[in-house]
């Protein structure tokens, strides 16, 4: 019998059957292994796009497997619900945040419920309800108690189109992250700040505890955090009678510092203007300076520029004295806001000094040989150090010990280690947020809500336009309340909290979401944790996944968790892009995921997007290549078709069985079936070379089609044919779920393949002499692929184009040809 393949109708049918078993209802049971495994939160921003599709259905092959593996997969979700667009959709279409909010989580449920999504619905959240956000402020209390939540008075990036207040994280290249076209400006405000220096040190060791974490990711989070250890030298600046202090890592280097960079805030450019004899031009010109180093902090590439402000600093260490200068690149927030030049060791100061004809003078040489009299470029390496007074002769290494330890003595410096990383600022003037629970009392000052009065409810009637400061200042029943210490008149903060709070611990919640007496269940957590498996954009790593860490470390310092990292395995997957960009509504090459489902059904949409490529790289979208992936599917379907009512009431053959009696077509056809459970199974447990594993899985369909012959004159038993059916299936399951049970059930079975054990492959069947073929792309080798021993051409270019560093130099580009030299080479020509 050929059946005739009908997705929606599978599709339909199974996603009623999985609903009506509580399928993927996951029970705290200590007597089962656990596995918790999480997809980043998404937006509801109005409907999924591919991005998201490629991310879910990654947890979701993961969650699959794992349930079949015995585990007890706890797969939740819910909603990152607080944010400036739905503030801005108000605004632009008259609709409450609220309403518009939750119509998208509606759109959006409705898409992962088409995709067969196996989330445990039951524990869905969304972060803009008071069930949850109460805690948010309940977390800023007891970090408001121990120190860790402050104000201060601060100079703040600001989005002038979303009219707030943006952490450095949220600055991309000078510009709001959210808008492409709007430059960040400064802005001085009253901010909240969480102290999240006061655990930069544990933030870098407990990477030790990341050993499953992108190195990448790690790297860029060592570099955002920017531990330096260097020294504190007081310069003397004799027309003010104080001293300048500079901070350097290489203070081995200051025989040879030429000028003193100060950043253009720097309190005491004040002084230097009302000293200077040209004190009108020296204030132009630094307000010059200053509104450039706004943009030099996050613009890369942007000229270096300076003045030179006619004051002169002494050098400590030799007495000379080197020229004052405003310079646009130094920090007032890393170290000391002053920074000295030493353009033959440092290439930035190489080339400003270069441009401004400032001095150049060597103080360090290679450890062996010397360096030319003019540089063309500065020596930045450790080395020796010459023309350095009583410390020429030394290496960096000992210079930098006993002149710090010189400085220290003679109190003209200290060493000291200082951070790049600093207190996330949380203050944001809009309205859908968590309020910030604070109040300003006249007689007490600054007074936190009591925990019993939690959670400060956001007003719903509240006029928004998107200008001026927080909408909630203008709502006079929400701004005028009761001093919680004296009773007396007092007025609430009306700043609400930076998103990123939202989703700094919200997997913990999902443990029991419906929790009322804590912000967790300790028991429920201590079950469930750690996450074993996150997965998420690249994106985050300096935002999201700095914060949540920060997050678990003061959650442990206040006894809610006993252990320091939430997150035992992270995953970073790639982007989805059409025509080589990043689809985007105003680009207008957005796919549409519900349109793919309805034209070629869910376990298509979720075949292609895990096939396309390699899980991390990029890919671009192709109409051509999904109506590949729905020709296998349905394939299959017509494949199984034919041995249906043949084999369903026919016993599987086990391996444990006799292999002696094997014919050599049973063989082959079990080879086959268990290289290919060897090669997923492996995936599955650590490379997530998943489009490799559906590479296979294809050729599986070929030799089960090529061996139709032989199934017909008897060379293959029913119970072997079967066997390699059911093993198809099952690993077909992780990425193409509905088919899959459809065809399992129509063999025989009742119960769906995620309550069926994983099927074990066995080393010896799989076994057989493999080639290592090289792989060209343009002539030049990139890798190498395994192929049995008489693999048919089809076989061997369908592997080397799978494979994973081919497949990321293929993509996006067309293959001209494939060039397949039996037992000898593939070569692959692209252009």
């Amino acid at each position: 019998m050929e059946l005739a393949y009908n997705p929606q109708e599978i599709e339909q049918k199974w996603q009623k059957r999985w609903d009506e078993l509580k399928l993927f209802d996951a029970n705290e049971d200590p007597a089962r292994k656990k596995y918790y495994v999480l997809e980043m939160l998404p937006y509801p921003s109005g409907a999924l796009h591919m991005g998201h599709v490629r991310n879910y259905t990654l947890g979701d092959a993961l969650a699959r497997y794992m349930w079949m593996k015995g585990y007890n997969v706890l797969h939740p979700i819910g909603w990152d619900a607080f944010g400036l667009p739905a503030e801005n959709a108000a605004i632009k279409h008259g609709r409450h945040p609220t309403e518009w909010t939750f119509s998208n989580i509606e759109v959006m449920r409705t898409q992962l419920k088409r995709l067969g999504v196996s989330y445990d619905w039951r524990r869905e959240m969304a972060t803009c309800v008071p069930e949850y956000y109460r805690w948010n402020q309940w977390f800023f209390l007891k970090m408001f108690e121990r120190g860790l939540a402050y104000r201060k008075k601060s100079r703040v990036n600001w989005c002038p189109k979303c009219e707030t207040v943006l952490a450095n994280e949220q600055v991309a290249n000078g510009f709001c992250w959210r808008h492409e076209d709007t430059p960040a400006i400064e802005r001085e405000l009253d901010q909240w700040f969480l102290k999240i220096t006061a655990y930069a040190e544990r933030l870098l060791d407990d990477m030790q505890h990341l050993v499953r974490w992108p190195d990448r990711v790690l790297t860029m989070q060592q570099n955002w955090i920017g531990k330096s250890l260097g020294t504190f030298v007081d310069f003397r600046l004799d027309a003010l009678g104080e001293p300048l202090q500079v901070f350097t890592t290489r203070v081995d280097t200051i025989f040879g510092c030429t000028a003193v960079f100060i950043a253009p805030e720097h309190p005491i450019v004040e002084k230097l203007i009302a000293n200077s004899q040209s004190s009108e031009n020296l204030r132009a010109e630094a307000e010059r300076v200053k509104a450039s180093a706004v943009r030099a902090r996050f613009e890369v590439n942007l000229e270096k520029v300076g003045i030179d402000t006619g004051f002169k600093a002494r050098n400590p260490y030799n007495g000379q004295f080197v020229p004052v200068w405003l310079a646009n690149f130094v920090l007032m927030e890393y170290g000391s806001g002053v920074v000295m030049a030493v353009p033959a060791h440092d290439q930035r100061d190489f080339e400003f000094c270069t441009a401004y004809g400032l001095p150049i003078t060597t103080v360090i040489v290679p450890l062996e040989g010397s360096l030319p009299e003019m540089l063309d470029a500065a020596y930045v390496d450790y080395g020796r150090l010459v023309e350095s007074g009583a410390y020429t002769g030394l290496t960096s290494e000992q210079a930098i010990e006993r002149m710090t330890r010189d400085a220290e003595a003679k109190g003209f410096g200290k060493g000291t280690v200082q951070y790049r990383i600093k207190d996330w600022g949380i203050s944001r003037q809009r309205y859908w947020g968590t309020p910030i629970p604070i109040v300003y009392c006249d007689a007490c000052g600054i007074v936190p809500v009591a925990e019993k009065d939690l959670p400060v409810i956001l007003p719903p009637d509240v006029k928004l336009t998107g200008t001026g400061q927080s909408p909630l200042g203008e709502v006079p029943e929400f701004v005028q309340t009761k001093c919680p210490r004296c009773g007396g008149a007092a007025r609430r903060e009306t700043d609400t909290m930076d998103t990123f709070i939202d989703s700094a611990w919200y997997f913990y919640r999902y443990t029991d979401p419906k929790i009322a007496s804590s912000a967790i269940d300790g028991k429920a957590v201590k079950y469930w944790f750690p996450v074993d498996q996150y997965i998420g954009g690249i994106t985050h790593a300096i935002l999201h996944l700095i914060y949540m860490r920060f997050f678990s470390k003061v959650m442990q310092d206040i006894g809610l968790v006993d252990f320091p990292e939430p997150v035992a395995r992270l995953f970073t997957q790639g982007m989805v892009l059409k025509g080589g960009t990043a689809m985007s509504k105003s680009k207008g090459n957005v796919v549409d995921p519900t349109e793919m489902c309805a034209q070629y059904g869910a376990d298509t949409v979720r075949l292609y997007v895990m096939f396309a490529a390699p899980p991390e790289k990029d890919f671009d979208w192709s109409e051509s290549a999904i109506e590949g992936a729905w020709r296998f599917l349905s394939r299959v379907y017509r494949l199984a078709g034919k041995y249906i009512e043949r084999l369903r009431k026919v016993n599987t053959w086990s391996s444990k069985d006799s292999s002696s009696s094997l014919t050599a077509e049973e063989r082959r056809l079990l080879r086959k079936a268990h290289q290919t459970l060897r090669h997923v199974t492996a995936d599955m447990e650590e490379r997530w070379h998943y489009n490799t594993d559906i590479a296979m899985m294809m050729e599986l369909v070929n030799e089960i089609s090529e061996l139709e012959g032989a199934v017909v004159e008897g060379k293959i038993r029913p119970e072997i044919l079967k066997a390699s059916l059911e093993s198809l299936l099952a690993m077909l399951s992780l990425f193409a779920p509905h088919i899959a049970d459809e065809l399992w059930e129509a063999l025989g079975h009742d119960q769906p393949l995620l309550r069926t054990p994983w099927p074990a492959y066995d080393s010896e069947l799989a076994a057989e002499e493999e080639l290592e073929i090289p792989v060209q792309v343009n002539g030049k080798l990139r890798a190498r692929v395994r192929v049995p021993a008489g693999a048919a051409e089809e076989v061997i270019r369908r592997r080397a184009l799978a494979e994973d560093k081919v497949a990321a130099l293929a993509n996006g580009k067309q293959i001209v040809k494939v060039i397949v030299v039996p037992k000898k080479l593939v070569n692959i020509v692209v252009k």
